[in-house]
């Protein structure tokens, strides 16, 4: 069981699939729903620091290398657009949206995603960690509530 708790924690570090992919895995496996989101919170969030202190500066040393550097572009245009769109629609209300965007499960949102975002956008370290973290739980509990629906209908009709 430790086992899947582990890849449980992993799958929830990992860009793009983060918390969205993890606790739907952890029921597939039946693990406890309430252990699971505890340990792919954890895992989600512990990447957030150090993208927010980093990654920004990493992209932009990165960017006119030779092989990274078209991605590292790519990475550091995307980010500056994600920004500013959040910030045009945002306005004052910019720690909602963050988290918004961030809690909402959609392709490309998501705490990496986020995070990026609000250091693009120099929000202050805490108000972007505060506004991950909440964007995180709400993924979190919809992916819970989703998947607990989702494996507990094919449950039903499966095992009848």
């Amino acid at each position: 069981m430790l086992k899947k708790y582990f890849l449980v924690f992993l799958i929830s570090m990992v860009p793009l699939i983060e918390l969205r992919g993890a606790i739907p895995y952890s029921q597939a496996f039946g693990m406890p729903l309430w252990s699971s989101y505890v340990v792919a919170i954890v895992g989600n969030m512990l990447p957030v620091p150090f993208i927010y202190l980093f990654a920004r500066k990493v992209l932009i040393w990165g960017a006119d290398k030779p092989i990274i550097g078209k991605f590292f572009t790519y990475c550091l245009d995307k980010g500056e657009k994600g920004g500013k769109k959040l910030q045009a629609k945002a306005g004052r209300g910019l720690f909602i949206a963050l988290l918004l965007f961030v809690g909402i499960p959609l392709p490309g949102t998501g705490a990496w995603t986020g995070t990026l975002a609000a250091s693009f956008l120099d929000m202050d370290f805490k108000s972007s960690v505060m506004a991950v973290m909440g964007g995180v739980l709400l993924a979190g509990i919809i992916m819970g509530l989703a998947s607990a629906g989702l494996f507990g209908a094919l449950n039903h009709f499966i095992l009848g």
